[in-house]
């Protein structure tokens, strides 16, 4: 059986659909999830969401062990948490990092990732329909690459 694809949410993501619409959408987070699961096909996916930064963490070293991917959209830890970043430099497969909105067009205190420099790639902009082009775009490598 294939290694599952890690999709992993950070703080106040579980409030998509109404928190700043203007931003986000309103596009529900069980909605995402729901796209995810389409796009991935027969792969499987551990979908997540959590508003603390340990339990991200737990998962991504669960990851390590059990992962072929990880798809991440950190929130606001992307630009806050050293944990996070470290935890990321001992995953050996690709990562993906994940923003529904640009976040080089918003205050200047969203422009530097602590992420990015551990990241495969960075998929930013495109509402929840970035989820979707992250999880093709893990297959893509996936196949690319092989096993990790």
């Amino acid at each position: 059986m294939a290694k599952p694809l890690y999709i992993l949410n950070g703080p106040n993501l579980n409030r998509l659909g109404t928190r700043e619409p203007e931003i986000y959408g309103r596009t529900t987070l069980a909605e995402v999830e729901a796209m995810c699961r389409e796009a991935a096909g027969n792969r499987p996916v551990e979908f997540r969401q959590s508003n603390a930064e340990h339990e991200i963490i737990g998962w991504i070293h669960e990851a390590i062990d059990e992962g072929s991917g990880i798809i991440i959209n950190p929130a606001a830890f992307t630009f806050t948490s050293i944990a996070i970043l470290d935890a990321l430099k001992m995953f050996p497969g690709p990562i993906i990092e994940l923003h529904i909105s640009n976040i080089h067009r918003r205050e200047e205190i969203y422009h530097h990732s602590l992420v990015s420099p551990v990241a495969t790639a960075v998929i930013a902009g495109l509402g929840p329909r970035g989820y979707v082009a992250a999880v093709r775009a893990m297959a893509e490598i996936a196949e690319a690459e092989g096993p990790p």
